[in-house]
């Protein structure tokens, strides 16, 4: 089996790996200023999509510029959300740059998708393939990829839970109280899924990390904006669309926190609400949906919620644009209001200049903050022990380190540990 790193390779953003010249595995772009995306446009025989994040779906629509008709195959949920997440990059920046394809490309879409749901075994470009989940986001799957000689496993990014958590229930278990704590995310149960593969593709997004334990950072969480509302103050929740939001909303349900749902994660809630299968637990879903208010944006909306004692939950995750534009300014001036950042802060973002500065630059003014700003790691990935468990599995298999900043330093760690472990370059031509 031949491998082409095409995006992804010692980096995170733009993932897109070729197999075998035939079968394209995640094309995504690399959000930055300006954005990056493959460095090569393939023409593959058929295309299998891992997860709906712009860094692995960010440029798909853009295979379809040409006279090619690949298929795509991705999970429903994955097929959506990245319809979703494209109608917004042509909305933003549709005939730039900073958008590689056209309506014209986003409607081809829909007519050459396949979607396919975890453990059920298709054909693609002459490939067997298996979706299985993977535990990030909604649909999110680890590809399987069998062409007849070798087995690779992509892992695509992936969370797992650990064994328990502060209450020692089982991650199964969990419920949608502050008591069904356990060290795993309330909207997607971590991945279990171990398959037989003969080479390993892993991502390594926080191979250096280990996330604190979820139980205690969602406590935190609740008790610092439960006191800030108890003083009469307002919590802005920056929060990315996919999955964070939802997670969030989850949370605030679970600890009856009074909340308030606004951006692109509104149109993400209510397409989810149609996969009930993709979550933990659609009943928790359900009752967490219920119990938050979606903004609408009509009539001043905004101004009047910022007056009220409310977590407001929306985009942009990086305060680098959306409704927190509206938000910030509005509550930034009283010590008595948050900003709660639930997500990683990009170097040269909003965000990251918030944490580390107390100002930002929002709609074209830097702006001092006098607001509290804290900072939750709610991360989606599996940290550092959990891709090292997760692993254990194949000690047997090469294993390739891709989907992070420091994939080289991390297969050099594996092969101390045992592993036969590399970390292949942009650009590179592997054979497994």
């Amino acid at each position: 089996m031949k491998l082409r790193f095409l995006g992804g390779a010692r980096e995170v953003g733009r993932s897109a790996i070729l197999v075998n010249d035939a079968l394209l595995l995640d094309f995504g772009m690399l959000t930055a200023n300006p954005p990056q995306f493959p460095i090569e446009t393939p023409t593959p025989e058929a295309v299998v999509v891992s997860h709906g994040h712009l860094d692995h779906v960010g440029a798909v629509p853009a295979l379809l510029s040409g006279d090619a008709r690949p298929p795509i195959h991705w999970t429903p949920p994955t097929y959506e959300l990245t319809m979703t997440l494209a109608r917004d990059t042509l909305k933003l920046h549709g005939g730039s740059f900073h958008c590689p394809f056209t309506e014209t490309d986003l409607r081809r879409v829909t007519q050459v998708s396949q979607t396919h749901g975890y453990r059920e075994t298709f054909e693609a470009a002459g490939h067997s393939v298996t979706f299985y989940n993977a535990g990030h986001i909604p649909g999110s799957a680890h590809v399987l990829v069998d062409d007849g000689e070798t087995q690779l496993l992509y892992t695509g990014d992936f969370h797992i839970d650990e064994p328990s958590g502060a209450n020692g229930n089982v991650a199964s278990n969990r419920g949608d109280s502050p008591d069904d704590l356990v060290s795993g995310q309330r909207l997607v149960a971590g991945s279990s899924e171990r398959p037989e593969a003969d080479v390993v593709l892993c991502e390594s997004t926080y191979s250096d990390v280990e996330h604190e334990d979820r139980a205690v950072v969602e406590e935190r969480f609740a008790e610092s904006v439960e006191t800030t509302l108890w003083e009469g103050g307002t919590v802005v929740v920056p929060a990315f669309a996919i999955g964070r939001t939802q997670e969030l909303m989850l949370v605030c349900a679970a600890h009856d926190i009074p909340c308030y749902v606004d951006g692109m994660g509104k149109e993400v809630t209510e397409m989810l609400r149609q996969h009930p299968g993709f979550v933990r637990d659609s009943e928790a879903f359900r009752r967490a949906v219920s119990h938050a208010r979606f903004v609408t944006g009509h009539d001043g909306q905004r101004k009047r919620i910022v007056d009220q004692t409310a977590a407001i939950i929306t985009t942009s995750g990086m305060l680098s644009g959306g409704p927190a534009m509206t938000y910030i300014p509005e509550i930034r001036g009283n010590p008595t209001n948050k900003i709660a950042m639930t997500g990683y802060q990009v170097e040269g973002t909003p965000g990251r200049d918030l944490l580390e500065t107390g100002r930002a630059e929002i709609d074209g003014r830097v702006m001092p903050v006098s607001a509290q700003v804290e900072q939750y790691d709610f991360s989606a990935h599996a940290d550092r022990s959990g891709v090292l468990e997760f692993l254990e599995s194949y000690r047997e298999s090469p294993v390739l380190v891709n989907h992070g900043d420091r994939c080289a330093a991390f297969a050099e760690e594996l092969r101390g540990e045992g592993f036969d472990s590399s970390a292949p370059e942009l650009g590179d031509a592997v054979s497994v």
